[in-house]
């Protein structure tokens, strides 16, 4: 008898013992699936995030160091030290990122782009921009190492901040320039580069046949399911400015119109200098004169990148209206022509990739260069239209601007101290 009942006790031993093997199992199940997993590695930002992140590290280390040395710079020298920090101070608010006014902009500048994403167009950024600048002669040296890395940044950049990294670049080799000359030291010799060996060899090389490449491309592209999605200075296709199927590859009408206002305005100021030259003071007219065949040639070589492109170059007028005041101060009105011609190269610089914007780089620091020389203040950021008292403030104003009423209501306490 005790053998069968213990035979008959086994089935449900075995029972216990495999409910419990599957509670152990779902509990080993559960911590696995509980335990936490390392956190993916943020994916390295893309090459215009890295430039606009070193341009602001920079312009806020030379604005900083513009403000030290002007604590202990002559009177004489006060306005000059105030121009530099002005201007980088409305650069570093331009280069803010969108939508954190008050970032530590530190947070997003740990590494220039020069050491994360190197390119022909990157040269390594020298000591002079890298480090805090003791000297008036630092500073000087500093703000033109900038404004080339700058503009060599603006060559692989995309369209929009591009545009914006070319302006700054042209504004700090101009504030390079005048600065020295107002603290009394050498100016630095700075060039933008732009179009290349290469570039210029394509640019001769002759018209492409547009009407093939066009009629291939027509031919081999399905017909679309809608509209055309609108584009923008941003969109990939509005930023590819390389000649390709068509001439104008895939940025559409945005290139076009761009290369056409180029052709335009370089026409109407080429017409400018021509009725300027017979009445400018005599010490104006050789300069003037230089500068008017350098308008010549800057439209040559717009046809020619238009051509490239196979974008129609407008037709020439054989004359073009001038304001009133033109004919009355010629001097001033070439400033004003100059200064126009900002807006349309930065354009440019927006929507155009390769030799274009290349040339477009180059084109709108020169376009500063004579702004400057005929009196035209060309701005901290050449050729970006914007409203200064819109942009966001920097973290040390909004900080200044917190401690401002605790002083107040100090100043006010004190105040009524001393009535009572």
């Amino acid at each position: 008898m005790k053998d069968d009942t213990r035979e008959k006790r086994r089935p449900l031993t075995y029972f216990r013992y495999l409910l419990l093997a599957c509670v152990a199992g779902l509990v080993i199940s559960l911590g696995v699936a509980m335990t936490p997993r390392p956190a993916p590695e943020p994916p390295e930002p893309a090459f215009s995030e890295q430039a606009r992140a070193s341009a602001l590290e920079t312009s806020l280390r030379l604005r900083s160091s513009a403000q030290v040395l002007a604590e202990a710079a002559p009177e004489a020298q006060q306005a000059a030290f105030t121009r530099v920090v002005t201007l980088l101070t409305t650069q570093a608010k331009a280069l803010l990122p969108a939508g954190t006014a008050t970032s530590d902009p530190s947070a997003s500048a740990k590494v220039p782009p020069s050491e994360t994403a190197p390119s022909a167009t990157s040269p390594e950024p020298s000591p002079s921009a890298t480090a805090a600048a003791a000297s008036a002669g630092e500073l000087v040296a500093g703000l033109s190492a900038s404004g080339v890395q700058r503009t060599s940044d603006a060559v692989a950049a995309d369209g929009g901040m591009a545009r914006l990294l070319a302006a700054v670049g042209t504004a700090q080799l101009l504030e390079a320039s005048a600065f020295a000359g107002a603290v009394g030291i050498p100016a630095p010799e700075a060039t933008v580069t732009g179009l290349t060996p290469e570039d210029a060899k394509q640019l001769k090389g002759g018209t492409p046949d547009c009407v093939a490449s066009l009629s291939a491309a027509g031919a081999s592209a399905a017909p679309p399911a809608g509209p055309p999605a609108p584009q923008t200075a941003d969109s990939p296709s509005a930023r590819s400015g390389e000649p390709g199927q068509g001439g104008l590859g895939q940025q559409g009408p945005l290139l076009a119109a761009a290369l056409s206002m180029t052709v335009k305005t370089e026409a109407e100021t080429v017409y400018g200098y021509q009725v300027a030259l017979t009445r400018l003071e005599k010490s104006n007219t050789q300069s003037a004169s230089s500068l008017m065949e350098r308008h010549e040639q800057l439209l040559q070589e717009a046809e020619e990148l238009s051509r490239l492109h196979c974008v129609e170059t407008p037709h020439q007028e054989p004359g073009y209206s001038l304001k009133p005041e033109f004919l009355q101060a010629p001097a001033a009105g070439l400033a004003s022509l100059e200064a126009e011609t900002l807006p349309v190269y930065a354009d440019l610089v927006a929507l155009s990739e390769g030799p274009a914007r290349r040339w477009a780089i180059a084109g709108l620091w020169e376009a500063a260069r004579r702004s400057v020389q005929w009196g035209a203040d060309p701005g901290a950021v050449p050729g970006v239209l914007f409203n200064v008292d819109q942009l966001p403030p920097l973290p040390d104003e909004t900080a200044a601007d917190d401690e401002l009423p605790n002083d107040e209501t100090a100043a006010d306490d004190e105040t009524a101290d001393e009535q009572s």
